[in-house]
């Protein structure tokens, strides 16, 4: 889910016993200095902990990829922007369209 202020990625986990929600952090240099890049996870970060453990789904992975405006941008924006990519990932991974690929077996 593409949205103004951050990229979020979602898929099942191919995990065959059921684990808690994962979240992974991305940004890139262009961004921004390490400063700025850093500024731009510890936000995510700061928002994940307000969201993620009443919306996201278990045996779900996830990846907050950030943006040139995630760091300038108020915060309730963000979390807003969070929120609707979250449900909106949620919503498509109930209904089927994000699926796993399928598994190999290993000999």
């Amino acid at each position: 889910m593409v949205v103004s202020t951050v990229i979020l990625q979602a898929a099942p986990s191919l995990s065959e016993t059921p684990i808690p929600f994962k979240v992974g952090f991305t940004t890139t240099k262009r961004i921004g200095t390490a400063v700025v890049r850093t500024r731009v996870r510890r936000r995510l970060r700061a928002v994940v902990r307000e969201v993620f453990p009443t919306l996201a789904k278990n045996n779900v992975e996830y990846v907050l990829i950030g943006r040139n405006n995630t760091v300038s941008c108020p915060y309730k924006t963000l979390k807003a922007d969070i929120k609707w990519a979250l449900k909106k990932a949620n919503t498509m991974i109930e209904n089927g369209i994000y699926q796993s690929p399928p598994q190999t077996k290993k000999d």
